[in-house]
């Protein structure tokens, strides 16, 4: 016992593990600091009204706000609480798989140090949407797969499985986690045996359990979500599909911040020639989202996001790399990154650099809400509404006391929402020209824009306009 303590003393003064108390404190500030995004204000909706799939996603990213508002308040913090404590729980998962995966090359260590620099962690972890878990429960898989890597334990599988399930229940891409491994398995003879014990399949079945609801859920909903993200693949786009890779890669860099790409894509192509079943699983993690996301962008464009997925088992490869070169570049790519994050950060709380507010990406999300939303509250219209769901939402979370919030359409309806009584005039805000109002009976148009400071980010066109039959009204903190 007197051993145990000893151990947990020395491993709670180590030094990496006191900078990731230091960064998981400030994401809490800056969690508590920051506005909420319409995004996340959009997943703040769902969570008041928990259900086992909707209209975009699985479901996990409104129970991990349900928890964190229960705890902590209906506020920014409140929301976002779960996402700095799962990005430092993920950190230590990645530790404990680098070192089973690499023992004796402080890959652990190195691969938390790279992934915590990414913007991908630095701002993903402050805010809170579906990467979020998703993040965390990729993570959860590689390292229970690494337990069983190391031991051979089978019990593991059922680790596995339920890191895998509750991945799908986070996004929907957790599919291709689950296509990696069972790809692994596949792709080598001594792991190929392994498909003859039940342990595997018995984890698979767990996957599906955990994921059944949404299943269910779609079912009675007319797999609105699937056709959703599935509708996703178009035609092939030759005229497009070479500025849409061109975006994809840049954004990739962008969000790794350079040097870790470069440390990363330099791990990886070393791994193509070291072999083994740890180099495998890592290639399979990366190469398989890596394919499908290629594949997508000739039909269409990839948001930046959507390859965090990649980024731990890339973190993991770059871990691997020759001591000499982890020497000269490990240093100079953690210094990069975190001043990237701290740039982002400090440009998101006072916008110390002179960047344009309508192109400025933190103010495009954040800036100016409450300041756009005061003066359709002097007018105390009947209701307020838009055409755009994220713009609903910020109205949701930050409108006029007392003015009902009100949508319309599927996206909403599945939400089982309270069904507005009466018409009554009211106004929609929208992003775009009032001929493109989209409501009906619109008589008048005003222009309003959301500023940082005095510096327009966006602009909106109220419109005059009836309550359509159809109305639902949203909740407000």
């Amino acid at each position: 016992m007197a051993r145990q303590v000893r151990l947990a003393v020395r491993l709670a003064a180590s030094p990496w593990l006191l900078a990731l108390g230091v960064l998981t404190a400030v994401r809490l500030l800056m969690a508590a600091l920051l506005p909420l995004s319409p995004d996340e204000a959009y997943y703040w909706i769902w969570s008041v009204h928990l259900q086992a799939g909707y209209f975009d996603h699985p479901p996990m990213v409104a129970y991990w706000i349900r928890a964190g508002t229960m705890l902590c308040g209906t506020s920014a913090f409140g929301v976002r609480l779960l996402g700095p404590l799962a990005a430092a729980a993920g950190s230590l998962l990645l530790w404990d798989a680098g070192e089973r995966l690499f023992p004796n090359r402080h890959a652990g260590v190195t691969a938390a140090a790279l992934f915590n620099a990414t913007l991908i962690t630095g701002v993903g972890s402050v805010l809170m949407t579906p990467d979020t878990p998703l993040i965390f429960f990729w993570t959860a898989s590689i390292a229970a797969t690494a337990r069983w890597l190391g031991s051979r334990d089978d019990r593991w599988w059922l680790a596995i499985g339920v890191a895998a399930g509750a991945a799908l229940l986070s996004k929907y891409t957790g599919l291709l986690l689950v296509a990696a491994i069972g790809l692994w398995l596949l792709t080598g003879r001594p792991r190929r045996l392994t498909l003859r014990s039940p342990w595997p399949w018995l984890g698979l079945v767990l996957a599906a359990a955990v994921f059944a609801p949404d299943v269910y859920w779609n079912a009675a909903h007319h797999w609105v979500s699937y056709f959703k993200q599935g509708g996703r693949v178009t035609m092939f786009d030759a005229a497009h599909a070479a500025q849409y890779f061109a975006e994809l890669l840049i954004g990739q860099i962008g969000l790794a911040t350079p040097l870790v790409f470069f440390l990363a894509a330099l791990g990886l192509w070393r791994l193509r020639r070291v072999g083994g079943d740890a180099a495998s699983l890592l290639l399979w993690l990366v190469l398989l989202p890596g394919g499908v996301f290629v594949e997508h962008v000739l039909s269409g464009r990839v948001e930046p996001n959507w390859p965090a997925i990649m980024f731990m088992p890339a973190c993991l490869a770059a871990a691997t790399l020759a001591q000499p070169v982890l020497q000269k570049w490990l240093r100079p790519a953690l210094g990069l990154g975190f001043a990237c994050t701290l740039a982002v950060y400090a440009q998101a709380l006072a916008a110390p650099f002179p960047i344009p507010a309508a192109r400025d990406p933190a103010a495009l999300q954040l800036a100016g809400w409450p300041e756009l939303l005061q003066p359709l509250g002097v007018l105390k219209p009947a209701f307020i509404t838009s055409n755009d769901y994220t713009t609903l939402a910020e109205l949701a979370w930050t409108g006029p006391p007392g003015v009902p919030i009100i949508a319309f359409g599927t996206r909403w309806h599945d939400l089982s929402l309270a069904v507005v009584n009466g018409g009554g005039s009211g106004l929609s805000v929208s992003r775009y020209p009032a001929a493109d109002c989209a409501l009906p009976l619109s008589t008048s148009t005003r222009m309003l824009a959301r500023k940082r400071g005095a510096d327009p980010a966006l602009r909106y066109y109220v419109c005059d306009v009836n309550a359509p039959p159809d109305a639902v009204r949203l909740p407000h903190p």
